[in-house]
């Protein structure tokens, strides 16, 4: 009995071992970066290269873009990487697994210093194209994020290669490992790769309307709310002054700050992130599968001269959610809801912005301060399933008291309703208060089984405040 006890304890923890190691799966990405074409790029790989521990950065590639047509810059990748490796070992010191400026140097590419459709075709391989085939060929089941900040064609490249060299059914074994995040389209070349390769998985606000993109709520002024995290004496105070060498090498800000990193904000691991399901909604925005309407008078464009045509498939495009915020009460219940309701696409991105901004302040406060100087996010842990099934009618608990902050820090807990990112559409009422780490709720009727999202949203009292996540999904049948 006793041998049989032992080898069943044995299997128990080899099996949440495991759990643990697929609910901690590092995000692959590649970037292509048309840097120096604006100092957002720039910004963008300062705060990608504070997430390496938890992101695995697999291609650095320097390309074009309209913005930069006829010129790539690697070396300016390389710059931010020798900043990066002045404080690593002190960002080691708060999380494990940031990786040396060596191994990161490697990783540094780049394509043609031609435009779009230019650098795509016959004798256009470059050593980003061939770079990207090669790690798309490595034996990881894990997708591959191609995260684009300039121009896609050493991806497009890449793709044409693929194309013409592999049978049929080795090139929908490799574009079904591909994942693509273009911010808009900033050459001739998005439009092709769609069209060509109809299944790929791939998210943009077609054309070169940067006005009616998702990604621009990053740095929108949202009437109504605080933007002052998006300020340039924010940035001054908690970024780029008193920081080390990286927080130094973070650029002012020229035109719009850090447009390129919703591309990345969503392969961050916090509990809320889902980048497998962009309609489920996290920090990089929400988006949902449907070819959009073609309106070549669409506000925001730029006129970068990239072209503007009718998408033929469908694509990971923007999506409307209705938000309204909880605030602080100085008196009685620490929060209630505002009397503001926001309703639009840019409201995806930019109702998280408190919550990333902090977490950007504290991992580059990580660049000088020890351990017990800065602070290091909450940890939500659920006393049930993240995932449970209720009867209509029936009634539901959602417990988190088991959460725990690393600096001993007091934790404040918010439970809401997430509509948008199910498939039931209604308000679920959650019984208050809100705050409290247990909270309980109704299922509604239903006449068909439906799915409801709530998020967990855990915030600790440290200075910057954190918050990390948990989504519960409840199923909801019939009687």
């Amino acid at each position: 009995m006793r041998t049989v006890l032992v080898l069943i304890i044995i299997f128990l923890i080899l099996t949440s071992q495991s759990l643990f190691t697929q609910a901690t799966q590092k995000n692959r990405v590649i970037v292509l970066s048309d840097i120096e074409a604006d100092p957002d790029d720039t910004q963008s790989l300062v705060r990608l290269l504070l997430y390496s521990n938890q992101i695995d950065i697999q291609g650095l590639v320097a390309t074009t873009s309209c913005w930069l047509k006829s010129k790539v810059n690697p070396n300016s990748i390389k710059k931010i990487i020798q900043a990066y490796g002045e404080i690593q070992p002190n960002l080691n010191k708060h999380e494990n697994g940031f990786p040396g400026a060596e191994s990161l140097f490697k990783l540094v590419k780049q394509g043609l210093p031609e435009y779009g459709m230019l650098a795509v075709g016959e004798g256009k391989d470059s050593e980003g194209s061939d770079w990207i085939i090669k790690i798309l060929e490595e034996k990881d089941d894990r997708p591959l994020w191609i995260s684009v900040w300039g121009g896609v064609n050493t991806l497009a490249q890449a793709l044409y290669k693929i194309n013409k060299t592999k049978n049929k059914s080795e090139v929908e074994k490799l574009i079904s490992k591909l994942r693509v995040y273009t911010i808009s389209d900033q050459d001739d070349s998005g439009i092709w790769i769609r069209k060509k390769f109809p299944t790929l998985f791939y998210i943009v606000t077609p054309g070169d309307h940067y006005g009616s993109a998702t990604w621009t709520a990053i740095n929108t002024f949202v009437s109504g709310i605080d933007n002052g995290n998006i300020s340039n004496t924010w940035l001054a105070q908690n970024i780029q002054q008193n920081h080390g060498p990286l927080g130094a090498a973070y650029p002012d800000v020229s035109w719009g700050v850090e447009g390129d990193t919703p591309s990345f904000l969503s392969l961050i691991p916090n509990g809320l992130n889902s980048p497998e399901h962009p309609e489920w909604g996290g920090w990089g925005g929400r988006y949902e599968l449907y070819k959009p309407e073609f309106n070549k008078d669409k506000e925001g464009s730029v006129s970068s001269g990239v072209p503007f045509e009718p998408e033929t498939r469908k694509i990971w495009t923007n999506a409307n959610d209705s938000y309204t915020s909880y605030i602080h009460n100085e008196y009685g219940r620490a929060v209630g809801k505002d009397t503001t309701t926001f309703t639009g696409y840019k409201v995806t991105l930019w109702r998280w912005r408190d919550d990333f901004q902090n977490d950007f302040a504290a991992r580059m406060d990580w660049c000088t301060k020890s351990y017990e100087e800065a602070n290091h996010p909450p940890v939500p842990i659920l006393s049930h399933s993240e995932q449970i099934t209720v009867k209509s009618g029936e009634g539901f608990g959602l417990d988190a008291s088991g959460s725990t902050d690393p600096d001993g820090d007091n934790l404040s807990f918010l439970w809401f309703y997430y509509p948008e990112a199910g498939t039931y559409k209604k308000e679920i009422k959650l019984g208050p208060p809100e705050n409290s780490h247990r909270i309980y709720g109704t299922a509604p009727k239903v006449k068909k089984e439906e799915t409801a999202h709530f998020i967990l949203r855990v915030t600790d009292k440290g200075t910057p405040q954190l918050s990390r996540y948990k989504r519960v999904i409840v199923k909801i049948i019939p009687n």
